[in-house]
C-alpha cells in the first residue's frame, strides 16, 4: 500500500510538472507574439518643434532637454550642431554616440533620447468644437477625447458623432465615433491619434417648430426623441393649442416633403417640421 501510494504521488508530480511546462510555453508564444506586433509598429521620427531629452551614461554633466530647429539640429554639448530630424530615435542616439566617440570625448558612449514634446506631429480638430484648427501631438499615446478637450470640446451645436479620418498601416481610414460613448462605456473607441488625423465634428440635427407652442423655433434632436418630447422642448401648447391638429412634415429619400398626421410617441427626425394647429373649442 505505502508502494502503490508514493507510485501515485509521483505520477501526480509529474503530471504537475507537465501541466507547468505547457503553461510556460503558452505564456512564452503569447510574449513573442505581442513583442513582434510592437516591432511592426512604424517607429516615431523626431521632427522641427519636437523637444527632446537626451542623456549620456555616466555622464550627467552632457544630460541636455532641447528643441529640435526647423532645419532639424540641435546643439550637444562637446559635439556642436548635430542632425537629429527625420531620424528614429533609435538613429539620433546613435549619431550623437558616434559624434562623441569620434572626438575622443567619450569612449563607447551610451546615449538616451526621450520625446519631451512632440510638436512636429499635429491633428487637425475641425466643425462644432470650441477651438476649430491643428494642433500639436506633445505627447505620446493622446486619444480623440483627449484631442477634442484640447480643441476646447463639443459646442452646444455639435452633435453626438465625430469623423475620424486619417492613414493606418499606410491605408486611409475612416471612422464614425460615438462621443457620448467614449465617456460613459465605450473606451475600446476612443483610439489613438496619429500624425495627419482629422477629427470633424458635425452640426447636431435639428427639427422645427410652430403654431400653437409656448416657444416655437428650432431645437436639437436628441437620441431616441418622440414628438411628444419635441413638443415639450418647445415649451408644451399654448392654451389654445391641441395634438389633434398636430401636423408633420418630413422631407423623403426622394427629397420631397410630405405631409404627416403624426402618432406623439414617433420618433423625431433630423429637419422635422412640427406645426401645432388650434383647437376649435
Amino acid at each position: 500500500m505505502i508502494m502503490a501510494s508514493a507510485g501515485a504521488t509521483a505520477t501526480n508530480l509529474m503530471n504537475h510538472q507537465r501541466w507547468f511546462a505547457a503553461l510556460w510555453f503558452i505564456l512564452a508564444a503569447l510574449f513573442a507574439v505581442c513583442a513582434e506586433a510592437q516591432d511592426k509598429r512604424p517607429e516615431y521620427l523626431i521632427g522641427q518643434g519636437d523637444t527632446i531629452r537626451i542623456q549620456v551614461y555616466q555622464n550627467p554633466d552632457l544630460t541636455l532637454e532641447t528643441r529640435v530647429t526647423e532645419n532639424g539640429t540641435i546643439t550637444f554639448p562637446l559635439i556642436g550642431g548635430v542632425k537629429v530630424g527625420g531620424k528614429t530615435i533609435a538613429a539620433a542616439e546613435l549619431t550623437i554616440a558616434n559624434a562623441l566617440q569620434a572626438g575622443n570625448f567619450i569612449m563607447r558612449p551610451q546615449v538616451t533620447i526621450v520625446p519631451v514634446q512632440m510638436r512636429s506631429r499635429q491633428v487637425s480638430v475641425l466643425g462644432q468644437v470650441g477651438r476649430p484648427g491643428r494642433f500639436p501631438l506633445e505627447t505620446v499615446n493622446t486619444t480623440v477625447s483627449e484631442m477634442i478637450g484640447i480643441a476646447g470640446g463639443i459646442t452646444p451645436e455639435g452633435a453626438d458623432t465625430a469623423i475620424l479620418t486619417g492613414i493606418r498601416d499606410g491605408k486611409p481610414i475612416r471612422m464614425e465615433i460615438d462621443i457620448s460613448a467614449l465617456f460613459l462605456d465605450n473606451q475600446k473607441n476612443n483610439m489613438l491619434v496619429a500624425d495627419g488625423d482629422e477629427i470633424y465634428v458635425h452640426r447636431a440635427p435639428m427639427f422645427y417648430i410652430y403654431g400653437q407652442v409656448q416657444r416655437p423655433g428650432s431645437y436639437r434632436v436628441e437620441r431616441n426623441m418622440t414628438i411628444r418630447q419635441a413638443l415639450a422642448q418647445g415649451g408644451g401648447l399654448t392654451g389654445r393649442g391641441t395634438e389633434k391638429s398636430l401636423a408633420l412634415y418630413r422631407r423623403g429619400a426622394n427629397g420631397v416633403v410630405q405631409l404627416f398626421k403624426p402618432n406623439p410617441n414617433d420618433l423625431v427626425r433630423a429637419d422635422d417640421v412640427l406645426q401645432v394647429g388650434e383647437s376649435l373649442f
